[in-house]
């Protein structure tokens, strides 16, 4: 097996809970959800479902002694923002988001604006990916918004936004907050209640150490009240109702969920709380103080973003003098078994806001919380010999 270094991408690998939770719902309970008649399965695909949403909700600061009807379950987090969104936004309404996010959020509202349904103004970032408050504060004077998205932490550079001054803000100027926790779920400890975050928006298969196609929204009581429904259809509850029922969770989750992930989530996130989300952050902060001083001293090596490892993940976008980044991707997988990403990474506004457009991205490295030094020490070693090679030999 190779070295995995694209943990911005998904967390790999799962803590080994989590793929036997999976195992033992499908080979021992297997049950739907509120469609069966309460046998043992049935309940016992109950209480996992409610004790993942109580988890989630731990993790995340939920509302209202951490209720559990108010987290919904997703396939991902662009579904999550895709309901929020489209949910809740009505013709002439303003939103304000950040030029250093994702197209899970820019797009569904790039095509709201494009639809004619709401007036969006993107701040600029600096050339480190920071959302200045001093900036957001000044677009706030000038205009009543009626949402603000925002990403927590970017997916290419790591820079990680002031979110108790944003969300302070947000607060002073009545501005419901919509966060895109991608990156800093089960990483970065965020409290949703205290924040007053409308609806925050989270993805298992990252720092939550989940499978994939999972994510969920922790949402705000009234403010989930004022979101329009996505999906319609069965919920096995209101059989009786020929439209979608407004009772939380049921409102927002229309056919059968993706139980074999809610057992993976709730494993993965029983797993966390219990290494705890400080100890993750610092030995994954360990490791990028590692990568980073070694790409420093790498001759050819451009990086962009922050510098430092100050208010940042370890996710480094890196480009070369003389040579093309995807090409070293390549030699790196092929050569090295070395994982990294090239590209824009869904997040083309972000690469224009550092100055990566112009090369076509940057080639992502990002270690994880169980990955070695002796990773970091090859990865840095194959990278110098590759530099070191003639074109030709290349």
């Amino acid at each position: 097996m190779g070295i995995y270094l694209n943990n911005a991408a998904t967390s790999w690998p799962k803590p080994e809970v989590v793929p036997g939770a999976i195992y033992d719902f499908i080979t021992g309970g297997g049950a739907n959800l509120a469609r069966g008649a309460a046998a043992k399965r049935d309940l016992g695909t109950m209480d996992m479902v409610i004790c993942c949403r109580e988890k989630i909700s731990e993790m995340f600061g939920g509302y209202s002694n951490c209720d559990p009807r108010y987290v919904t379950f997703t396939s991902n987090i662009t579904e999550s923002l895709n309901v929020v969104l489209k949910g809740y936004l009505k013709k002439g309404m303003k939103v304000i988001t950040s030029s250093m996010e994702h197209n899970a959020s820019m797009r569904p509202l790039r095509r709201l604006e494009s639809n004619g349904i709401i007036d969006l103004d993107v701040i600029e970032c600096d050339i480190e990916g920071v959302l200045k408050t001093e900036k957001l504060r000044k677009a706030m004077e000038e205009k009543e918004y009626d949402l603000m998205v925002f990403t927590h932490a970017s997916n290419i550079c790591g820079t990680v936004q002031d979110l108790p001054a944003i969300s302070s803000l947000c607060n002073e100027f009545k501005v419901p907050l919509v966060l895109d926790t991608a990156q800093t779920g089960g990483i970065i400890p965020v409290h949703a209640e205290k924040l007053n975050i409308a609806a925050l928006c989270f993805t298992g298969h990252k720092g939550l150490m989940g499978p994939q196609g999972m994510g969920g929204i922790v949402w705000k009581p009234d403010f989930a009240e004022k979101v329009d429904c996505f999906i319609e259809g069965g919920t096995g509850s209101f059989s009786h109702l020929e439209f979608q029922p407004e009772t939380m969770p049921d409102k927002f989750e229309a056919g059968t969920p993706n139980l074999p992930g809610i057992a993976g989530l709730l494993a993965a996130t029983e797993w966390v709380q219990k290494e705890t989300p400080e100890v993750i952050h610092a030995r994954e902060r360990e490791l990028g103080e590692k990568l980073l001083e070694g790409l420093k001293g790498l001759a050819g090596v451009e990086l962009a973003g922050k510098i430092t490892m100050q208010d940042r993940l370890p996710v480094f976008p890196v480009n070369f003098k003389d040579h093309d980044h995807a090409e070293i991707a390549a030699l790196l997988a092929e050569d090295y078994g070395i994982e990294t990403r090239p590209g824009l990474h869904c997040a083309p506004t972000a690469h224009k806001t550092i100055g990566t457009w112009e090369y076509g991205g940057a080639m992502r490295i990002s270690p994880g919380y169980f990955n070695t030094e002796k990773e970091i020490d090859s990865c840095l070693v194959a990278l110098e010999e590759i530099l070191s090679l003639p074109q030709k030999t290349r």
